[in-house]
């Protein structure tokens, strides 16, 4: 009798507990008149959405952007009027997945953001995204309204600390509030997940609100974004100085590279670099043991196909340096050199692409005062206020457990990833050493990737899995497989730094199996 209502009472539980973790339509549309204690929020409209079959995927994988049936909530909070008369407020979208897996995901912004983006969590999560998985999701404007690089809002005291890291912070308190009344329970781990500015948010709540969170993935973070575009600035000159002019003696950016010229340029750098993980295939994985000099692809007569003259050689040097001030001293690391510099499509082009991007128009400037900017720069207030590139103390992120992965594609052309790996250096260094920090943190590269995807790369990769994994399993991720459209049928494995996936010598070149890290 008492085993029969042992039975009986467990799955009284389980029923219970399963509906605890469903949302309904009714339950939907009465979400319209949430109230959270401690907050001032708005819901502006809940609205029910059915499953989506997404778009095909490769065999094996599941459909891209496919959806479960879901709540999706939008809101305001703190709604207010601030400088110039412009409306102001924290916008936000949470995605109530009506099987709910118990799991949290903020899904980190881009550009100024200035809009709520879909909350689906497609960042860093392969070919199916946090929602379908089954997650709660939410996205922030971070407090105000504009295109990607608007940045009026800054005049707004207010408007520019939420931005900084006030913003990000009070959603999450409010989607997880939102979550535990919702489903009857809080969610179980919470994490972050972004790329860009994304990514410096992810640096933020690490760094901010240690306790928040439990994994955090940070991807391409815009740490120093006023010292990048320096550095961006400083290519361009370099590169211009060198470039054909128009009539009026304007430098004609994408001319200073024919195709033929950038197909010398990969072909050195593939013969220099390519094959010292034991596979020339395109793709350089040893990224520190790339040591390309362009001087190697000099004419040494008349200018013909196959080499560059001197000044293209001089540009090349002085662009992949980084840019130095007057006495010598590295302001911004310098770019690595891979096999996505040339690359034209997938959002920003590669930097010996120059021409118009979402960032704007081509640089035409012929000169730069490094020492000027960078000390225009240093006075920079919003960027003091939003500083995540000093600060290394995770002491108490660590000591609970929490898990921060990073990753960089070695082409990005705004952010180099030589940045990335010195603040992962620097966070060894006062975390108890390297080898403590590869205890709660980890680097992974993407050879051939730009900004946060695109380029001649292995583009897709599923770093949440292995996040969810170390946080709740304790398995830390050696390596996560990565595929990509420009290398159809191809797999390899994307090693946590230093390592680097290294060809086995046998097996099929085209499988990740075939590879391992060294």
């Amino acid at each position: 009798m008492r085993t029969k209502l042992l039975v009986v009472s467990c799955m009284l539980v389980g029923v219970a507990s399963a509906a605890s973790a469903q949302t309904t339509v009714a339950q939907c549309s009465g979400l319209t008149k949430l109230q959270v204690p401690g907050f001032s929020v708005e819901i502006t409209k809940a609205d029910w959405i059915a499953a989506a079959a997404g778009a095909t995927a490769p065999a094996g994988a599941a459909p891209r952007g496919a959806q479960p049936p879901h709540c999706r909530i939008d809101g305001v909070i703190d709604r207010r009027v601030g400088a110039g008369n412009r409306p102001y407020g924290i916008g936000f979208a949470l995605a109530l997945p009506e099987n709910w897996n118990g799991r949290f995901f903020f899904q980190g912004g881009g550009g100024l953001n200035g809009s709520v983006g879909n909350p689906v969590g497609s960042q860093a999560t392969g070919n199916v995204s946090a929602l379908a998985r089954g997650f709660a999701v939410v996205s922030t404007d971070t407090g105000h309204t504009g295109t990607a690089f608007d940045g009026a809002f800054m005049q707004d005291q207010q408007a520019a600390l939420d931005f900084a890291f006030v913003a990000i912070g009070r959603v999450a308190v409010l989607a997880k509030q939102i979550i535990a009344q919702h489903y009857g329970r809080p969610a179980e781990k919470s994490y972050y997940v972004g790329c860009s500015t994304g990514g410096r948010e992810a640096m933020v709540m690490a760094q901010r609100y240690p306790s928040y969170f439990d994994g955090i993935i940070s991807g391409a973070p815009a740490m120093r974004t006023g010292y990048s575009n320096l550095a961006t600035r400083s290519v361009a000159v370099a590169l211009n100085q060198a470039a054909p002019t128009d009539a009026s003696g304007q430098p004609l950016p994408a001319q200073i590279f024919s195709d033929s010229d950038k197909k010398t340029i990969i072909d050195g750098l593939a013969n220099a670099c390519d094959d010292k993980d034991g596979l020339k295939d395109g793709l350089i994985f040893n990224t520190r043991g790339c040591k390309f000099d362009p001087k190697v692809l000099a004419c040494s007569g008349a200018r013909k196909d196959g080499c560059l003259t001197a000044p293209q050689v001089a540009a090349l040097e002085k662009a992949f340096a980084g840019p130095h001030d007057s006495k010598g001293r590295e302001v911004y690391p310098p770019f690595p050199w891979d096999t996505g510099i040339t690359a034209t499509g997938g959002g920003i082009p590669g930097l010996l692409s120059p021409g118009n991007s979402p960032l704007g128009p081509p640089n035409r400037s012929l000169q730069q005062d490094v020492d000027a900017e960078a000390a225009q720069q240093a006075m920079n207030a919003q960027a003091v206020i939003g500083d995540t590139y000093t600060w290394t103390n995770l002491s108490t992120f660590s000591a609970r457990g929490g898990k921060l992965l990073f990753y960089h594609g070695v082409s990005d052309p705004w952010f180099s990833a030589n940045d990335t790996i010195d603040y992962y250096t620097r966070l060894g260094a006062a975390n108890g050493g390297a080898e403590q920090v590869q205890g709660w943190s980890r680097v992974f590269l993407s050879p051939g990737m730009g900004h946060c995807q695109g380029g001649q790369s292995l583009d897709t990769f599923d770093l949440l899995s292995a996040l969810v994994d170390w946080v709740e399993k304790g398995v830390a991720p050696a390596s996560v497989n990565a595929t990509g459209r420009a290398f159809p049928g191809r797999s390899r494995p994307l090693c946590a730094y230093p390592k680097f996936a290294t060809y086995k010598g046998t097996g099929d070149q085209e499988n990740a199996a075939s590879f391992e890290c060294r």
